[in-house]
């Protein structure tokens, strides 16, 4: 039997155009259905980011496999984040793209591409400074071989034109399991392990906070709440004091405030095992001491994690150095992008958090802007800008945070 790996090296997000098979493909490689949530379920879409850990063996004939019946020798663990297609979602899908270090877009052979989604995407990928990407050519199945090979060159034709023109297309077919060993190849080449500094301040981006306690619990038995996201940097460890910022949001006369948490883990869970401490790689899930109301239906994501005395800045409003693109990205239309307006209300991701930012000034290459939810980043961290065109938000550009 193959020697068990420990934490998994590197996340691995899997974006695309709602319905391309993002989620089969997770289950495929992994064995885990990443839609859990009741509404993923009945409309067959992710809603919240999913994850799942799979390990890569080496078969006896060199060949790879995540099956661990046929594996010789276990070579390596990865996360994968199975981040939502649908228009409507881009603000999660923006927040999963911020903690992987590659990602696998997903273009089904039996659409046209590009698709405006499939766009938006890929320009998201480039904005927050992904720079590995493999292009996943899904549902060949569907199609004749001619077809497929015209699918490839549309494909081939619109990387041309972005960052990504050298990145691999692979064909698969994620339902019936066709070239799962191509693509785990692919991964293997394409995605090499970062390297990380364990002696910098630890530093977690929260995904998901949740309550794990069953309704009707016997108050004396309940288990803190679970924080879920990625370290970014440094080591974290049981019995660790942390802190939680920008925090919950209380309401104190009549106005909503967001106050910082303080409180220790009494467990880390990742690669499926528990584990003494974790350090950058892999999603991770904290347990803590925290109130499970206070952690339920995701409500702290977005908050960052680390020594409470050691967390960046909290921001209720911040300026931003502009840097826009020339088209709006996800529009079926070939629309201009016009410049920053006065009040506007825009859509602003950074780290893992999405907030909702009032325009208040404007200036040359920048704009100040109030938030509807307060952040927690180092100035010159890099936020997507986002505007609502029509009845959904598409993405415009960036920003850097300004002292």
């Amino acid at each position: 039997m193959a020697k068990k790996l420990g934490q998994p090296e590197i996340s691995i997000g899997l974006v695309g155009h709602v319905d391309h098979g993002k989620t089969t493909l997770t289950e495929r490689l992994s064995g885990k259905w990443t839609d859990t949530h009741s509404e993923e379920i009945k409309r067959g879409i992710t809603i919240r980011l999913g994850y799942a850990d799979l390990v890569i063996y080496k078969a006896e004939d060199g060949s790879l496999t995540t099956d661990e019946k046929k594996g010789k020798e276990a070579v390596r663990k990865i996360s994968f984040v199975d981040a939502p297609g649908h228009e409507s979602l881009m603000a999660t899908m923006l927040c999963g793209a911020t903690i992987i270090d590659g990602a696998l877009l997903l273009i089904a052979a039996n659409e046209p591409c590009p698709l405006p989604q499939t766009r938006e995407h890929l320009t998201a990928l480039e904005i927050i400074g992904v720079e590995r990407v493999i292009v996943v050519q899904n549902k060949v199945d569907l199609v004749s071989p001619e077809d497929a090979k015209k699918n490839h060159q549309q494909i081939a034709a619109f990387l041309a034109e972005t960052p990504y023109k050298d990145a691999p297309i692979i064909p698969i077919s994620a339902q019936h399991g066709v070239n799962m060993d191509f693509l785990l190849q692919a991964i293997q080449d394409t995605f090499p392990t970062p390297k990380r500094d364990a002696k910098k301040e630890p530093l977690m981006f929260i995904a998901r906070s949740f309550d794990i306690n069953k309704p009707g619990t016997d108050p004396r038995k309940l288990q803190g709440g679970i924080l879920g996201g990625a370290l970014r940097q440094g080591v974290l460890k049981i019995g660790d004091t942390i802190g939680l910022s920008p925090g919950h949001m209380v309401v104190e006369k009549n106005k909503q405030i967001w106050k910082p948490l303080t409180t220790k883990i009494t467990g880390i869970t990742t690669g499926g095992e528990q584990v003494k401490q974790a350090g950058p790689g892999g999603s991770i899930g904290v347990m803590t001491e925290l109130d499970p109301a206070v952690v339920k239906a995701d409500s702290l994501t977005g908050c960052l994690v680390g020594r409470p005395d050691k967390l960046p800045p909290v921001w209720y409003s911040f300026t931003l150095e502009t840097h826009l693109l020339e088209r709006v990205v996800g529009s079926k239309d070939d629309l201009v992008v016009e410049p920053i307006k006065r009040q506007e209300m825009l859509m602003l991701n950074v780290n893992a958090a999405a907030t909702v930012g009032i325009v208040s000034e404007l200036g040359k290459n920048q704009f100040t802007c109030s938030l509807k939810i307060p952040v927690c980043a180092d100035p010159g961290s890099r936020v997507t800008i986002s505007r609502r065109v029509g009845n959904r938000f598409r993405l415009i550009g960036f920003g850097i945070i300004k002292e």
